[in-house]
């Protein structure tokens, strides 16, 4: 059983998948218009409500910033890949999958989630190994980005990017070494984008079955960005080159 916590991430579950709450736990006197909200939906969709005191909600959530709300949901069912694919926002041209090597920090997970939904991406690809996977700081990070936005989960990350080649897509993964720009690219097909961790980058094998390796121009001493923000400016690149950026 997993916690979602927080007045968004709770909101955003109970409108796209409510069928996974099993009880919503509000801490007794918590008011307001959000939480009235939550209350009224819970009704509509016929999830238990308890009403408990705040230490209540604080062991499901300790050191958290929960608001005093927080819900028991079933264990996250990760999207196929073919799901993903199958994902396209309906404005846009071409398929546009974000494949994350290695991202071990919830917080960057989830706010790469939040931005690939708000850029119009397919999905997400995470592996099953060293690294992240979709937890209660996960969803609290992405601000509830996490239900909208389907997430695979797979044994091999080489294969998977060689089974996105078949069906056509190019493959970047974001190098900070590399020559080559993100705005050297015309990003025409189907675009895959491979990010990986801050300390190691994207890992030698994963790397060399990338197309293209490409950087993000910097003026600044520091070497590299926070991987989530690298996402956000490389992402919104691909959609300006597509003419979906503005």
């Amino acid at each position: 059983m997993q916690v979602i916590y927080g007045i968004n991430p709770l909101l955003e579950m109970i409108l796209s998948d409510p069928g996974q709450l099993e009880k919503i736990i509000v801490a007794d006197g918590r008011r307001g218009a959000e939480v009235r909200k939550i209350l009224r939906l819970a009704d509509e969709h016929r999830i238990p409500v308890e009403i408990g005191d705040r230490e209540r909600v604080e062991k499901l959530a300790p050191h958290r910033v929960h608001q005093g709300v927080a819900a028991l949901c079933r264990e996250r069912a990760y999207a196929t890949v073919d799901e993903v694919i199958a994902n396209r926002h309906q404005r846009s041209k071409h398929n546009l999958v974000v494949l994350l090597d290695s991202i071990a920090d919830p917080q960057n997970l989830g706010s790469i989630i939040r931005t690939a939904h708000c850029c119009g991406a397919n999905g997400i690809i995470i592996p099953e190994n060293r690294a992240a996977a979709v937890t209660a700081s996960v969803v609290k990070a992405s601000a509830g980005a996490a239900h909208l936005l389907p997430t695979a989960r797979v044994g091999n990350l080489v294969r998977t990017i060689e089974y996105l080649k078949e069906r056509g897509f190019w493959i970047y993964g974001a190098d900070a070494a590399s020559d080559r720009t993100i705005h050297a690219p015309s990003y025409d097909g189907h675009v895959g984008l491979v990010m990986g961790s801050e300390g190691q980058g994207i890992r030698p094998l994963v790397r060399k079955s990338c197309d293209f390796l490409i950087s993000i121009p910097l003026r600044g001493k520091l070497a590299s960005l926070n991987v989530s923000v690298a996402a956000g400016i490389i992402l919104h690149e691909i959609l300006r080159t597509w003419g979906e950026g503005s």
